[in-house]
Parts: C-alpha cells; structure tokens; sequence
C-alpha cells in the first residue's frame, strides 16, 4: 500500500471527532507505509483535533483546513453547510484512497461522481433512533458497526450488505480512555446528579414541549443536582441573546449548564451522572456503559413500545408528563433494580467489546478493504 493516502473528513460538529479519531491514530501508527490525513472545514475545529492528537502523545498525522475560507462565513456560528463544502472540495477528496467520515451526508460523493476513493462510515453514536438507518448507508463501501444490533439492523433492512459491514465495538471508548478524564462539575451541596440531555430532532426531542418546565423543577429542589447538556445540534447556532436566558439556571447552586462545550462530547457527563434523563440521544448508551437509573421522556406521544427505534426506553420509567418530575425521578433511583438486567443485555447487543481495542479492530477493517480494492 506504498503511497496510499487515507483521510479522515470532520464536516460537522465536534462531537463526531470522539467516533474515529482512535481508529486516525491507530493507523497512522500501525501501517506506516499508510499516509494518514485529517481534513476538517473550520480552524476551530482542526485546533481541536490538533488538541486531542497532543494530549495523546501525537501520531504521524497531517492536519488539512479545507477551503474555501468564505463559505465559513454561513456556519451561523456553528459548521459551514456540509453539502457545498463537499461540493466544492469533491476533486481534492477524490485524490484520496479513502476517505473515512463519521457522518452520512458525505455519501454526495457518490452522486458529485466520485468512484475512486472508497467510503467508510464509522458512525457517530449507537443508538436506536430510526433515522441513521437510511438510504444513503448504501454509497459506502465499508460501514462500522458498533456491535450485533446495529449491524443486524442495517443488513436486516437492506441498507448495506453484510460484506460490506465491519462490526468494531466503539473507538470512542478507545479515546476517552486514552485521555486525561475532565473534573466534574461541582455543586454546593451534595446529592443525586441527574444529566437531563435533550435531542436535537424538533419532533422527538422533550425540549421544545417541556424542557423550560424541567428546569425550573430542579431550580425550585434541594433534592438533585442537575447537569444540563443538550445534544450539541440543539443550540450550535443559538444567539448571544438565546443563551443569555440561561444564565439564572447556570448560576444556580444545583444546576451546571453546558450548552455544546468540549465536555459535552467526551462523557464528563455522563461518567458523573446518577440518572439519565433524556429522550431518544445515543448518548443513553454511553452513559449505561456502567448500568444506573434511566429516565424517559415522552413528550412527542410516541407509540413507543414494540418500536426498535425507541428500544432503549425499556432501560427505565417513561413519563407522559412532567407534572410530578421531582417524585418520578425519586421511583426512577428506587426502581432501578426492575432495569438492570434489561440494561445489560442491551450493552451487550450495543457494544461488541474484545480484548483487542476497537480503534485498531476499525482500522484493520479499512486497511483490508484497501487492499482488495488495489
């Protein structure tokens, strides 16, 4: 594989960097005849990475912004529109060999007419919900899967091919474990610490329904402590003046507040937390890597059970309303007992963790798929 070059494209936010930075640096120390490059469309962005691959004692890595600089100004604070950045670098990746992302709009590849590199996604999450599970997983040559369900799942529904399907466990693991662990954050007085991690979709997620009134529960309580950290989506473009509604809650003794900072993305939180409280994020199995209490909220009035999108809805309670929140989230600590098995059988279905990192299972995966594709 002399001279071949492989990239690793960040096009959105940071949180998808933790899902295949491991599986950048364990190839670009395991296969040294194999040029590793990192490609990301803001500065800030690439600092980041630059951040991490210090904090992990460096790789033979090289870091490439991606023009052009005046589509930046449309990320609305946030990232630049994925699909003209794409459109607009689609020659400069098609030199690539691969071209490795965490997320499923750069299957435009495809249809821009690229055929020379190959595309591998490695997944941003491993959750239930039913929208990763989509058409476009079919214009990638190789898909991760981060244990049996997902990659049953994506076979099961025609959505890739089993060749096609590497199951890896989950790199992210790889990288929180490798790095320095963030403090948690601190309260005045001790006590239960509840992380209430609305999602982003308008639709499902508790926040636009009930997120206020969940708030101000916790801000009228001596009873918890409160971590609230969105999903990072959910206020990446918000204005000064938006965020500036928080600030009675994030200078409130029991409530931490973080909106879409580094330790949203790196499980500070979720590591810290006592009970989950939350409604369809992936984050839910990151936080059931040690099993401990769940708390649902079904603002949306789905038609939950039986459906395998909302699959991780029988790890705890599931609330209708959040009228009596406070005692609600009392049964959720006491009844956990009622969920523990239920919650370690779907960590196993989730994870297929091995004695052999799942970084270098990931990139084993694309070194092999290179070769037959040489």
């Amino acid at each position: 594989m002399a001279e071949t070059r492989v990239c690793f494209l960040y096009i959105a936010q940071h949180h998808q960097v933790w899902h295949s930075l491991s599986v950048a640096v364990a190839m670009a120390r395991g296969w040294p005849r194999l040029r590793v490059e990192i490609a990301a469309t803001t500065r800030e962005l690439l600092d980041y990475v630059a951040s991490l691959l210090k904090e992990l004692g460096d790789a033979p890595i090289t870091l490439v912004l991606l023009p052009p600089a005046w589509m930046r100004r449309f990320g609305g604070g946030g990232a630049p529109p994925k699909a003209p950045m794409l459109v607009a670098n689609a020659l400069r990746l098609g030199r690539y060999d691969a071209v490795i992302t965490p997320e499923r709009t750069t299957a435009l590849l495809r249809r821009l007419g690229l055929r020379h590199p190959i595309l591998v996604y490695t997944q941003h999450g491993a959750g239930d919900r039913e929208g990763p599970f989509e058409p476009r997983l079919r214009a990638f040559d190789l898909v991760m899967a981060a244990g049996p369900k997902q990659r049953d799942r994506m076979v099961g529904e025609g959505w890739v091919k089993p060749e096609n399907c590497a199951m890896v466990g989950y790199p992210k693991f790889d990288l929180v474990d490798a790095l320095p662990q963030r403090p948690a954050p601190r309260f005045e007085k001790p006590g239960p610490v509840v992380l209430y991690n609305p999602h982003f979709h308008p639709e499902l997620s508790s926040w636009p329904r009930w997120g206020w009134r969940v708030l101000e529960t916790f801000a009228a309580s001596d009873r918890h402590n409160l971590i609230f950290s969105p999903h990072i989506r959910l206020f990446e473009t918000a204005s000064p003046e938006e965020r500036a509604v928080f600030k009675r809650f994030a200078e409130h003794p029991r409530i931490h507040v973080d909106l879409g900072g580094p330790a949203a993305a790196d499980m500070t939180y979720t590591r810290a937390a006592d009970l989950y409280l939350g409604d369809v994020s992936s984050q839910v199995y990151e936080f059931l890597r040690a099993p401990k209490p769940c708390l649902f909220l079904n603002a949306s009035g789905a038609d939950w059970r039986g459906d395998p999108s909302f699959h991780h809805w029988l790890y705890g309670p599931v609330l209708e309303s959040v009228d009596t929140l406070s005692q609600d989230l009392d049964h959720a600590f006491l009844s956990h007992g009622d969920y523990r098995a239920t919650q370690a059988e779907g960590i196993v279905e989730t994870f297929d963790i091995t004695d052999e990192p799942s970084s270098l299972r990931a990139a084993r995966a694309i070194a092999r798929r290179l070769e037959a594709a040489a």
